[in-house]
């Protein structure tokens, strides 16, 4: 097993770390078949950024938070980000919805009909306008643009449409500001998906510029692809802009990161280790992606955290010069070894240590149901709607 006998580096690169909470994983959220409420859940943004800066309160790690525009819309983000502040968060990327309107049936900015491509560019234009009052430097984009049916239009003609609607929202952005491109394999086009896999996405970014970078959500692939090949290939090439971390069985489950496949979270962790991407300098935006449908919102959002955390620490743990040693003298389980060791160490009492210096509770799940504040949201928020998808 692993010696741990200095671990100060260790400590400074987990203190460093920043995990940005999405605003939609603290409302209701269910199945394609049923939406299930829970007591508690926020009416409004300010409710689910003070649900944030109550996971960042406990762990120390979680200092901003994603919107989603319309599910966000207030009328004042100048007074949100002040709101957001005042709590000790900050407000993080911009995600905008063009999957949600009867418009978009036949897609949004890949549409047809010129009149629905513009009303849904403007959208992506409305959300840099947000973010320049926030202070915003992340403008997140997903697509739910494809086709069911061959024939049913040109395929090269929606990739034109869909560079297009990018060129004009990235010549909108700030010098600041930038773009993380997302993709998904499928769902809801069956036939073509308008982008569906990182390559497209990164020749998009590639074409745009230096401020447009690849979003990777853990959950958007193939069963069995090699997401840690992606992240190294992707740092490679300075285009891996931000994470969206979930986790799935199947398809895109948006499980808690990490609780289907802990090893891959520590394997994609060891690849941002090993190109010293994990300080937040480097650019990479640290994102959950994740609906809890079933289990209590903040305490989920919470051991999320905490599993990036331990992947995290277990990554910075493994001994590189170990590794490049049986690497480059190919003692292939040598190797393994070395990876399998970080893997296997219980970072847990380091974490706890960690979090104890810094005055943080041991255990922020325990000091989270100590709080009383699930008690106290219940009461405060039994009246009024509370917020979900498309709210």
């Amino acid at each position: 097993m692993i010696d741990l006998p200095d671990l100060a580096h260790v400590k400074a690169a987990l203190r460093a770390q920043r995990i940005e909470t999405p605003s939609w994983g603290y409302a209701n959220s269910g199945t394609r078949f049923k939406v299930f409420p829970q007591a508690g859940v926020p009416r409004s943004p300010e409710e689910k950024i003070a649900d944030a800066a109550t996971v960042h309160r406990f762990t120390g790690a979680a200092p901003s938070v994603a919107l989603h525009i319309p599910w966000d819309r207030v009328e004042d983000y100048g007074a949100l980000a002040r709101y957001a502040r005042d709590l000790g968060v900050a407000i993080g990327a911009i995600n905008t919805n063009v999957f949600q309107d009867n418009d978009y049936r036949l897609g949004s900015v890949t549409n047809p009909d010129p009149v629905i491509r513009r009303k849904a560019t403007d959208h992506l234009l409305e959300a840099i306008s947000i973010m320049d009052l926030t202070g915003s430097r992340d403008l997140k984009l997903w697509f739910s643009d494809g086709i069911n049916y061959p024939g049913q239009d040109d395929i090269r003609d929606r990739q034109d449409r869909l560079a297009a609607a990018l060129r004009q929202t990235y010549d909108r952005l700030g010098e600041d500001q930038r773009i993380l491109l997302e993709y998904k394999l499928f769902e809801p086009a069956f036939y073509v998906t308008d982008l569906p896999d990182w390559g497209t996405s990164y020749a998009h970014c590639v074409e745009l510029g230096e401020r447009a970078t690849v979003c990777i959500d853990t959950g958007h692939h193939a069963p069995g692809t090699n997401i840690e090949f992606i992240v190294a290939f992707l740092l490679r090439q300075n285009k891996l802009g931000a994470f969206d971390f979930n986790s799935r069985f199947y398809a895109d489950d948006d499980l808690m990161v990490g609780a289907a496949d802990p090893f891959q979270l520590f394997r994609i962790m060891n690849e941002i280790v090993r190109a010293d991407a994990l300080d937040p300098a480097y650019g990479i935006n640290f994102m959950l992606d994740q609906c809890h449908n079933i289990e209590a919102k903040i305490p989920a959002i919470i051991r999320s955290v905490m599993n990036v955390q331990e992947a995290t620490a277990k990554a910075l743990l493994v001994d590189r010069d170990a590794l490049r040693e049986a690497q480059q003298e190919g003692k292939v389980l040598e190797a393994n070894a070395v990876l399998m060791d970080a893997y296997n160490t219980d970072v847990r009492p380091l974490l706890a240590e960690l979090r104890a210096e810094d005055g943080l509770d041991p255990d922020p799940i325990a000091a989270y149901h100590r709080s009383g504040y699930q008690q106290q949201i219940e009461a405060e928020r039994a009246e009024g709607q509370q917020a979900g998808w498309g709210a």
